[in-house]
């Protein structure tokens, strides 16, 4: 706050208990100052499981009136009955900066509500300069309806958020939908992109939601038939191609700060060990990459452990170990200004 103090792009919090598990994901909004009317401080803030019921992770915040000042902090936090009290713990970076402005620190305490997914923040800061109180609105995007469905019925999505958008893309190329419900029918598991343009950020989040589909369409497509809408087929997961050239594979996710997949990785991986069964002689190198988030040498050890756990998958479906090669590059290759979630990846390509 004051200039700037972004709460955002964070890998912060989650507790041991079920509360700080509440409160993890990806938190975006606002800073405001009633001394300071019409100034606003778009923020950020991603929250992880830490050990016991400590919480940590990162803030980043850019000052509206001046878009080149932002800065990242590194937080942790403790959980409360209503929500979390945290507080700064040193500055990670900061652009802009210059002898007369400054960035405040100090403790906020969040209030939770869960029916919006929405955390009110009163911030207390270190006297320094103007500082003094600060007040936070955040909201997070999550799943509010039934994460399986029936094949083939006509269902509604809802989600939480502020002014969401779907995509059926992790670029966010192939735009499907906006709003809080998104009414569709779905033939197979499907992922969806979601942002939120409430106060939206250089950093913005990219929030992976994949619904799983139970049944059978009564009537399979034809092969030949025209590639259904967007609505139908909105990114489930591409049959990986494997060439001479690294391919992504964005819905292959890990839990942050480890090397565990998420399940909306599972049908990526089957498909690609597919195609290793039906290219026998195709040998494959695994490579993992992390986010510009920790030490870097933390970041090479994680990547190298996110390639094995992907080559580990691979053998438990029936391929060979000795065709699979896993090399991990740590933080050094981001696709995207960090933090952000899509520079967590592996991407898959011919071993040489």
């Amino acid at each position: 706050m004051k200039r700037s103090i972004w709460l955002g792009v964070a890998a912060l919090l989650l507790a041991g208990s079920v509360k700080a598990q509440g409160l993890a994901g990806i938190w975006q909004g606002v800073e405001t100052d009633p001394d300071e009317p019409g100034a606003t401080w778009p923020s950020v803030l991603r929250v992880q499981n830490g050990k016991g019921t400590g919480l940590f992770g990162v803030m980043y915040q850019e000052a509206t009136e001046r878009p080149d000042a932002t800065v990242t902090f590194q937080v942790r936090a403790t959980q409360t009955p209503g929500g979390m009290r945290l507080e700064h713990v040193r500055k990670l970076n900061e652009t802009g900066a210059t002898p007369f402005t400054y960035w405040c620190e100090g403790i906020i305490v969040f209030t939770y509500d869960p029916k919006l997914e929405k955390l009110t923040g009163r911030a207390d800061y270190d006297p320094v300069g103007n500082c003094d109180k600060g007040t936070y609105t955040l909201y997070r995007i999550k799943l509010k309806s039934a994460p399986t469905v029936l094949a083939g019925t006509e269902t509604t999505l809802r989600v939480s958020g502020r002014n969401v958008r779907w995509y059926a893309d992790a670029d966010l190329k192939q735009p499907v939908n906006s709003g809080n419900e998104y009414r569709t029918k779905l033939s197979k598991a499907t992922t969806f992109y979601l942002t939120q343009g409430y106060y939206p950020t250089r950093e913005g989040a990219v929030v992976p939601i994949t619904i799983q589909v139970k049944g059978a369409v009564a009537k399979a497509e034809p092969k030949q038939a025209p590639a259904p809408p967007p609505a139908d087929t909105a990114r489930s997961v591409p049959a990986p191609i494997v060439s001479a050239k690294p391919v992504a594979l964005p819905t292959v996710l890990f839990k942050l700060g480890t090397p565990e997949l998420l399940p909306e990785a599972i049908p990526a991986l089957d498909q690609l060990a597919a195609e290793l069964r039906e290219r026998p002689a195709l040998r494959l190198q695994v490579a993992g990459h992390t986010d510009r988030i920790g030490e870097p040498q933390k970041n090479l050890t994680l990547s190298e452990q996110r390639a094995a756990a992907v080559k580990e998958y691979l053998v438990k479906a029936g391929i060979a170990p000795d065709r699979i090669s896993t090399v991990g590059y740590g933080d050094t290759y981001p696709l995207y200004p960090a933090p952000d979630a899509r520079n967590r990846r592996v991407e898959v390509s011919e071993a040489k």
